[in-house]
């Protein structure tokens, strides 16, 4: 872990060193200064979408036991996802488990098993996407591979809900059928979560697409890959603090089939990024806000 955390700070200390020697920070303050206030709070309201779309299919899937608490499962989502973006290797995972289990008592397995179920969820509308919209892939396999997805993610549930593991004792076969179980539950019961899940994808990368574009200024379409190239960067074993370097690393190449140069892509994406984790933060803020007033009153 320490090794991580290391590469973690030498790659993001390399990218912003990078920038203050090549003199970029100059235009980095012009591009935020040319941002017009309603471009960033229309674009502030678009990223708050996500996050209550989120808490819907949180509060759907564990319904139950949220007894109607909507509001306690949207302050979930806003710490967790504000962990996330910036904890390294996304570490800040974790937080998701322990929340549910403090505030609705739900077991550390069946949490994990739904976390699990929601970053596959995940994976799948992002690679479906990145298949539909990246240039210069043939009809065929474009359309095979989209087809292989939607099959795997039928046959995935299913696979969780059939397949059993031989247990024996408490060993590590108990604690994995435990899991498996969990994950077919989560998979049963959060079907719509795929609704919540394609929704929240597709306003994220429209407003990460559409600021982009207004901060290069680039097509609509290349900002698309850009916003797409840096959210599937996330899944890069090695990242940077909070993402820095690798988050930008990726939205750059994205747009270069795009004739949109290298080091301009890493401007761009650099103040996309500070702006995707100024909205988590601030609503990270406002979720803890909600609960010292709830305690209060």
């Amino acid at each position: 872990m320490r090794t991580k955390l290391l590469l973690a700070s030498i790659l993001s200390l390399a990218f912003l060193a990078w920038l203050a020697l090549d003199a970029r920070w100059s235009g980095l303050f012009d591009a935020v200064g040319n941002l017009a206030p309603a471009v960033l709070c229309m674009a502030l309201l678009g990223l708050f979408a996500t996050y209550f779309l989120r808490a819907l299919r949180v509060f759907y899937e564990f319904r139950d036991a949220a007894q109607g608490r909507f509001a306690t499962c949207l302050r979930i989502v806003l710490f967790h996802n504000a962990l996330v973006n910036i904890v390294p290797f996304r570490g800040g995972e974790l937080a998701f488990p322990l929340l549910l289990r403090r505030n609705f008592g739900v077991a550390t397995d069946r949490a994990i098993a739904s976390l699990l179920w929601l970053r596959l969820q995940d994976a799948f509308i992002l690679l479906g996407l990145a298949l539909l919209v990246w240039p210069d892939l043939p009809v065929w396999f474009r359309s095979l591979a989209v087809a292989g997805l939607v099959l795997l993610a039928l046959v995935l549930p299913y696979l969780a809900s059939r397949w059993q593991v031989p247990t024996a004792g408490k060993g590590w076969r108990s604690r994995l059928e435990n899991m498996r179980q969990a994950l077919a539950d989560s998979a049963r019961h959060a079907r719509i979560g795929w609704l919540w899940t394609l929704a929240n994808w597709s306003i994220k990368l429209a407003v990460q697409a559409w600021l982009l574009a207004q901060i290069l200024p680039a097509p609509l379409a290349a900002a698309g890959a850009g916003a797409l190239g840096a959210e599937l960067a996330a899944i890069l074993p090695i990242q940077g603090v909070a993402g820095f370097g690798s988050y930008e690393a990726g939205a750059a190449a994205a747009m270069l089939p795009s004739g949109v140069a290298f080091a301009s892509g890493l401007q761009a994406a650099l103040v996309l990024h500070l702006f995707v984790l100024a909205s988590a933060l601030t609503a990270a803020a406002l979720a803890w806000l909600m609960t010292i007033f709830q305690k209060r009153f």
